[in-house]
């Protein structure tokens, strides 16, 4: 998987209807530092649809600019349903409100994360201590 486009095509050929988890973040810098030696992760706002509401990565994007949020980042994950029916936004809300706890304390390693070009990208946590 290279691409957000590849993540919707996977989720599109499960068996089980899905339901995908975005949640949108911005960088933070580091005092001194910037965005490529690391900084923290801000969630600026966070979406579920399933994978026929998102057209393309495009579409997604065009649709985020609409919020006037900034953003840099996209953490990604999927909520599996039970055959055709896909999980509702009611179940989502739950695994949408784990995910931001679990980028505000750095455990991301089970997310999927994309730039703004779609391009997926692999991030470690820094231990502040």
């Amino acid at each position: 998987m290279e691409h957000f486009d590849d993540f919707l095509t996977a989720a599109r050929a499960q068996a089980d209807a899905q339901r995908l988890l975005l949640v949108f973040v911005d960088i933070d810098e580091v005092a001194g530092g910037d965005t490529n030696e690391g900084g923290f992760l801000t969630p600026k706002m966070c979406v579920d649809k399933t994978p026929d509401e998102i057209t393309s990565f495009a579409d997604l994007i065009a649709e985020a600019a609409n919020t006037g949020q900034a953003w840099s980042l996209i953490f990604a994950a999927s909520l599996a349903g039970k055959g055709e029916q896909a999980p509702s936004s009611t179940d989502a809300n739950k695994p949408l409100d784990a995910m931001i706890a679990g980028i505000n304390t750095g455990m991301i390693q089970q997310y999927l994360v994309f730039d703004k070009q779609g391009g997926i990208l692999s991030l470690t946590a820094n231990d502040e201590g």
